[in-house]
């Protein structure tokens, strides 16, 4: 006839994660009752693509001729959107007409003016993320001509990164 909020009580019991919810009590034969319920479920980011709920009617009364059972499996989808910023100190660089590379120098001005470049990676959720992949295609040649000699490469916050194989070739 109408509509209340049932009283749920979550427990665990042999490593198994119940919710115990009083339906009816007395319940009148031959009562119709639906049920909709909400589960908010946390921690889902190593669950694979899916969880199962196992939901079980169990009766007080006694003898029970059945305790219905009902397996329900609801696909797990992690939804986040990722932000990358990036940005060069100086924003601009402007080489001297006089200006030549020092080929075999380990004196970093002879290999031209320090661009630093800084990129941030941004989860704005709503879920978590792991094992995110960027990768960044720098043109360090033009043929047989450096365009930008790569010094070093540094990250920030647990990330792992692989280097660039022409990652400061001539050691300076």
């Amino acid at each position: 006839q109408g509509q209340e909020k049932l009283r749920c009580n979550p427990k665990k019991e042999n490593g198994t994660h119940l919710v115990l919810c009083e339906l009816g009590n007395p319940m009148k034969a031959g009562a119709r009752i639906t049920v909709d319920m909400e589960l908010s479920v946390s921690g889902l980011e190593d669950m694979g693509d899916a969880i199962t709920f196992h939901l079980q009617l169990r009766s007080k009364n006694s003898p029970s001729p059945t305790n219905a059972s009902v397996t329900v499996t609801v696909p797990v989808e992690a939804e986040a959107e990722l932000e990358l910023r990036g940005n060069s100190l100086p924003a601009t660089t402007v080489l001297p007409t006089s200006w030549h590379w020092v080929e075999g120098s380990r004196r970093l001005e002879d290999h031209g003016i320090k661009v630093e470049h800084v990129y941030q990676l941004h989860n704005k959720g709503p879920s978590t993320v792991s094992r995110v992949t960027l990768r960044l295609a720098i043109p360090h040649q033009l043929g047989d001509h450096v365009l930008l000699y790569l010094l070093e490469l540094g990250t920030e916050g647990g990330m792992n990164c692989s280097q660039h194989p022409a990652l400061n070739h001539a050691q300076v």
